[in-house]
């Protein structure tokens, strides 16, 4: 009886470590779609720690691209667009760098509004080809992914996850034209919380209130122009209105890059969640040459705005 009892109970933990092991205690399967530059290596480590928790990950990204190459962490999954690498390179290093010559502000905002249109021109471009790039979409229906980690400042991410019927989890800095509050349905009250770029603190008088309930005009107008082409993709795409924020409210999670030791207190919906200094993994002093050259940057915008 005493050895009976012995083999039963030996036969359950084998049953439950079977349980721990087996396709039960899989991990996720994670669709990547980030966006180029600085955003990407942010988000690289991120998708570095995912796979070392047991996630497989599938990045998706364009053939031509600066930052974004296969890695042995990751899968990654291409797909052609209408541009060359030259092109790419004109568009996204050239050019952007006529936004910090130093001219009359009025002319370097004019210049920034062409920039801008010329870049959104380029993703929206490169969406449409992702998004009508049947073979890619089949693959990606038949692969069944979990969910879909992308920045929604490039919305092509977020337009793909609905297309799919995925979750989708955001992973940013902020959206500057405070879309992010819209798009989460969040209070975002102005004399309580200071806009960026505008040196006002928590604590404003009645004047620096009305400044910065007035200054978001321009941020809007712009994002206006960069945020527009993807709302008429969607619609298209989807056979229905699709509004800008509408595309934003999609998202299931959004992680913030931040936290209110950096930033000032800011009212959050249950679904923001904080995740400060995740992209700082790897820290060296910035050179004088770079401290100068973000002073230069930051003095400028605020000019512009």
């Amino acid at each position: 009886m005493a050895a009976g009892l012995w083999v039963a109970l030996s036969a359950l933990r084998v049953l439950l470590l079977l349980l721990c092991v087996e396709p039960w205690a899989e991990g996720g399967k994670v669709l990547v779609v980030p966006m180029e530059g600085s955003h990407w290596l942010s988000m690289r480590k991120a998708v570095q720690e995912l796979q070392a928790r047991g996630h497989q990950t599938v990045v998706l990204a364009p053939e031509v691209n600066v930052h974004i190459k296969g890695e042995d962490f990751f899968t990654l999954k291409t797909y052609a667009i209408p541009y060359t690498q030259e092109e790419f390179e004109d568009i996204f290093l050239r050019q952007s760098h006529l936004i910090f010559e130093s001219e009359h502000f009025l002319k370097t905002f004019l210049k920034t509004i062409i920039i801008l249109q010329n870049v959104s021109a380029f993703y929206q471009r490169s969406c449409a080809s992702l998004l009508y790039n049947k073979d890619l979409i089949r693959y990606l229906n038949d692969s069944s992914f979990d969910v879909v980690l992308t920045d929604p400042v490039y919305p092509c991410g977020t337009v793909l996850a609905e297309y799919l019927s995925v979750p989708a989890v955001y992973f940013l800095r902020y959206i500057p034209c405070e879309l992010d509050f819209e798009g989460a349905q969040c209070p975002n009250p102005s004399s309580y919380i200071p806009r960026l770029l505008t040196r006002n603190s928590d604590h404003m008088t009645f004047l620096q209130r009305v400044r910065n309930m007035l200054y978001l005009l321009v941020p809007q107008y712009i994002c206006s122009i960069f945020f527009a082409p993807f709302a008429s993709l969607a619609s298209e795409l989807f056979q229905r209105e699709v509004s800008v924020v509408d595309i934003f409210s999609y998202g299931s999670v959004w992680l913030f890059r931040g936290d209110f030791v950096m930033d000032y207190p800011r009212p959050v919906m249950p679904n923001m969640v904080f995740i400060g200094g995740i992209n700082c993994a790897h820290r060296k002093p910035l050179s004088q040459v770079c401290i100068d050259a973000l002073t230069q940057s930051v003095f400028q915008m605020e000019h512009i705005f």
